[in-house]
């Protein structure tokens, strides 16, 4: 059972873990890579750990874990064992991609340099993730999520004051890492069709974070202004933020000064009025207009403003909690939930990927399941089974393999599925 996807035939090896690492690896298995997690015989990846919370009947499994790692199998390997060694030799010639996050150095200090994997592999996609770059004056440190968001000018940005900085609540130095990563891949198989040779990826917690700097970063490198923390609301547009409501706050976004005289009619706030007329003026008089724009908007709740400024076409939302987010009838539409069997907790939900693919003409987007995150090491003797098979047949490739080729699961076996499918993975 497949997953069907633009890159099925490419082989993913995924020695990474925790988050920025493994998060790439899924986005390929998302996109229908078959991705082969190697973990630690007795540890695994250390996210298995990580929690609250923890679910399944003995509370050992970590809901973190299952964010990124669907669509992936698990072989535990000891990399500083010769036989370790040997079996990562073999499916580095089998694989199309490399995906490591160990420190810079570690994988060299491991008998893996890029010279000994291109040697092994030319044709070997590697995608490296550093916390700081693998070379430069601070190419070695360690980094981690947070420590990257205030080293690269995220958290001064974020906050209520520039007094008060905070971290962003999702681990987006990590996910914008894996992000960026695995995009780089793609860029890199696309160039090995043109070369026939493999190279390498390089990015980090550091320069995922200053690669979405955007505007914050020209107001600096161009206007020569430092861009501080403005709580909820935006760096450069007024009014765009959070306003307080009769029963909470609602967020309304005018970018242009038609949807502003939108806004203050409604609210019953002269358009015209100097301090206010252009967006230069109304950030220049950002705090005099929030105070209007409040007082207006506590003669309502948050449902009476909502409708209103949606009949008028001016953005506008509510803040929802992550229980409703995914309660939200739109989130379900667009297939950011997606349900797969795990093989202790059952039938569960995960977020799902932010891409989807309509066929050319019909506009129809195919259905496709996903698989759930494996146990530690629950496809050992299928992705020994699959890599017996490759090596034995004398016409096959170390790269662009054919579905028919990958490994089955048990849950295929048991089902009847295609000989030699991937395990973990469904039409």
């Amino acid at each position: 059972m497949i997953l069907r996807g633009p890159l099925e035939g490419i082989v993913v090896l995924d020695l990474s873990r925790a988050l920025a690492g493994p998060h790439a690896g899924q986005m390929l298995g998302d996109l229908g890579a078959h991705v082969i997690k190697v973990e630690h015989p007795s540890t695994g990846d250390e996210s298995r750990g990580w929690g609250p919370p923890f679910v399944g009947p003995d509370h050992d499994i970590s809901t973190y874990f299952l964010a990124a790692n669907r669509n992936k199998q698990s072989v535990t390997v000891d990399m500083k064992t010769a036989e370790g060694k040997e079996l990562i030799e073999r499916l580095v010639r089998q694989s199309d991609v490399l995906i490591e996050n160990f420190r810079t150095g570690v994988l060299d200090r491991l008998g893996f340099p890029v010279e000994r994997l291109h040697e092994l592999n030319p044709r070997l996609v590697i995608l490296s993730i550093t916390g700081f770059g693998h070379d430069g004056p601070e190419g070695g440190r360690p980094g981690y999520d947070q420590i990257a968001q205030g080293e690269a000018g995220l958290m001064s940005l974020t906050g209520p004051s520039p007094d008060e900085p905070y971290r962003v609540g999702a681990s987006i130095a990590d996910l914008l890492g894996g992000i960026h990563g695995a995009y780089g891949v793609v860029a890199a198989l696309y160039e090995r069709e043109r070369t026939g040779r493999g190279k390498v990826v390089r990015t980090s917690l550091l320069s995922s974070i200053v690669g979405v700097h955007s505007y914050h970063g020209t107001a600096w490198t161009v206007g020569g202004q430092v861009p501080r923390a403005a709580g909820n609301h935006h760096a450069s547009i007024a009014p765009y933020g959070a306003f307080r409501c009769a029963d909470g706050m609602i967020q309304i976004a005018a970018a242009n000064d038609s949807q502003w005289r939108k806004v203050a009619a409604l609210l019953g706030i002269d358009p015209e009025t100097p301090k206010y007329a252009n967006n230069r003026e109304r950030f220049a008089h950002r705090d005099d207009l929030i105070g209007d724009m409040e007082k207006a908007l506590a003669q309502h709740d948050r449902a009476h403003w909502l409708a209103a400024l949606g009949e008028l076409g001016v953005p506008a939302g509510a803040i929802r909690t992550i229980d409703e987010v995914y309660a939200w009838d739109q989130v379900r539409s667009q297939g950011l939930l997606v349900e797969v069997d795990h093989p202790v907790l059952g039938p569960i939900e995960l977020p799902g990927p932010p891409l989807r693919f309509e066929d050319a003409g019909s506009g129809e987007s195919p259905a496709r399941r996903h698989v759930a995150p494996p146990l530690l090491g629950q496809d050992n003797d299928a992705v020994l089974g699959w890599l017996r098979e490759r090596e034995a047949d004398p016409s096959g490739s170390p790269s662009g393999s054919s579905p028919e080729a990958r490994p089955k699961s048990q849950n295929e076996s048991q089902n009847g599925s295609q000989p030699g499918s991937p395990p973990g993975t469904a039409r």
